[in-house]
């Protein structure tokens, strides 16, 4: 574990001691599955996927914390184009042919109202693309995993309220802990998607693990939806 953090330290170091700027590798995955238009949430310039896309962010002023960091790596921070919270978006169902983040799902109380959020947004057939950060390789490391059993509780008490984590983040995985979340949203919230593909690396920065989820049918029951 300390051995592969070292390693990345090292890698983003020899990039900034050769580079006036750190920029991250678009993610060759997300070209192969996000075709068309859609959204990112949480878009950072440091870390582009090179789609065609809107960025959404909860907020316009390049002030943020997050904005900070942003100039401080590579010199500039991403537009917004659509100022809004990420599990409440002021889209209409349908319209997307994508929804694609990275490093953000765990900045929210409720994972799976989020979730259903962007499966609202998006066309049948479209794609959710989403890269995590896996607990062992980042400064989460120290922290608890957070069980699915933690997760229907966000859900069904409606979890809001600010992270106790510095960093904003609300729950900590690895890769197995969220298949067992997108699973049990498949067989027991009757989410119609299947699973296309799941890399315990993903291939942008490498210190998270990546899901595509192709949506292939429409909820009928919203019921559970939180208001």
């Amino acid at each position: 574990m300390k051995n592969l953090l070292r390693k990345i330290f090292f890698k983003i170091r020899r990039i900034l001691s050769t580079e006036s700027v750190l920029i991250f590798p678009e993610s060759r995955l997300a070209h192969r599955y996000c075709v068309g238009k859609g959204i990112e949430i949480g878009g950072s310039a440091h870390n582009p996927f090179g789609l065609d896309t809107l960025n959404i962010d909860r907020f316009d002023s390049t002030n943020t914390s997050f904005k900070r960091a942003e100039k401080r790596l590579c010199g500039r921070s991403l537009p917004v184009d659509i100022v809004s919270a990420g599990d409440c978006l002021p889209l209409a169902d349908e319209s997307q042919d994508f929804v694609v983040n990275s490093h953000v799902i765990e900045h929210f109380a409720d994972p799976i109202r989020t979730l259903m959020e962007w499966d609202r947004v998006v066309k049948p057939m479209g794609i959710l693309f989403m890269i995590v950060p896996h607990k062992e390789r980042t400064f989460d490391a120290v922290r608890e995993r957070t069980t699915l059993a933690h997760l229907i509780d966000d859900f069904y008490t409606n979890a809001k309220g600010p992270a106790e984590d510095e960093h904003g983040h609300y729950h900590v995985w690895i890769t197995e802990d969220f298949l067992e979340l997108i699973n049990y949203m498949i067989s027991e919230l009757k989410m119609g998607w299947i699973l296309l593909k799941v890399e315990d690396r993903d291939d942008k920065v490498g210190n998270g693990f990546l899901i595509v989820i192709r949506k292939i049918k429409s909820r009928t029951d919203r019921s559970l939806t939180k208001v």
